[in-house]
């Protein structure tokens, strides 16, 4: 099938999905993996629901890729670290699905964008009449010439000041219907997600899924560490996604000094998923990072 058809098969699709779009630009920094090594795309976001987020980035990714995403909501001091895919890619257009929300995740984003379009939707809304300024008093004794070029004033006045407002409402509305057909040409590519129930992680030991990684990245030795000969191994407390990656590590023994670098390189490590009764389940679980001089 060509490009041109299949372009018009996705603008001709039926958009089922009813979910609340807001308008969102904060910097939004992505993260994909090329050949096993992390590459960071700085990005622009565009818009925001509560299963996605629309952005700009400065690279390229493609559909399908799972990506790191990274970004901070206005009005709160939440910065969010999320796992998403890349589900809609156009130039530089991109629309991200969010994946594996925990469920303190879910709940802020879906208060932020009900909070932020009940905002929106009051603020469009008429909040005051406009009023013509009021003309100075014409005493009697004027000269009937200045009373009449005073009254051809007010109307033509009435008239360009509903020419403005027209013009603006005009705008106002272009603007709107650009922005909500460039979402829905985006949430189009998502195919519609049900609702997964949360369930909590399995405890697996360090020892059954060191078996199961298919991808490991090497610490970085910390120069000063290394020079001041501090060794030692860094057990870390880790939660594995259902896909098998890691969604949060955190020390819980071992030198301070090496913890930052266990963490970093934990973080890009890749599992097989966790199979419970046929069915891939998170997982917490501990892993030991050793760091030995040379």
């Amino acid at each position: 099938m060509s490009t041109a058809a299949t372009q018009a098969r996705v603008r001709g699709a039926t958009n089922t999905r009813r979910v609340p779009r807001i308008p969102l630009a904060v910097r939004a920094d992505v993260t994909v993996l090329r050949s096993g090594v992390p590459c960071a795309i700085p990005g622009r976001s565009v818009s925001i629901g509560e299963r996605g987020l629309g952005v700009v980035l400065a690279g390229e990714v493609q559909p399908g890729d799972s990506v790191g995403l990274e970004f901070r909501l206005p009005d709160t001091e939440a910065r969010l670290h999320l796992q998403a895919i890349v589900r809609y890619q156009a130039l530089l257009h991109c629309g991200l699905e969010f994946l594996n929300l925990t469920p303190e995740q879910q709940v802020l984003l879906e208060r932020w964008t009900r909070k932020r379009e009940a905002s929106t939707a009051k603020a469009a809304s008429p909040v005051a009449s406009v009023q013509s300024p009021a003309l100075p008093a014409v005493s009697p004794a004027a000269p009937s010439a200045k009373r009449a070029e005073r009254k051809s004033h007010k109307p033509a006045f009435r008239r360009a000041l509903w020419i403005v407002l027209a013009g603006a409402l005009l705008l106002g509305g272009l603007g709107w219907w650009h922005w909500h057909r460039g979402w829905n040409e985006l949430e189009s590519q998502i195919p519609a997600s049900q609702l997964l129930v949360q369930q909590p992680p399995a405890l697996v030991p360090a020892e059954v899924m060191q078996t199961l990684i298919v991808h490991k990245v090497e610490p970085i030795y910390p120069e000063a560490a290394r020079q001041a000969n501090i060794q030692g191994v860094v057990v870390l407390d880790v939660a594995i996604a259902t896909d098998g990656t890691v969604l949060d590590a955190r020390p819980i023994s071992g030198p301070d000094e090496l913890a930052p670098a266990a963490v970093d390189a934990v973080k890009w490590w890749r599992f097989q998923p966790y199979l419970i009764d046929g069915q891939a389940v998170q997982v917490k679980t501990s892993l030991a990072v050793d760091f030995r001089g040379n």
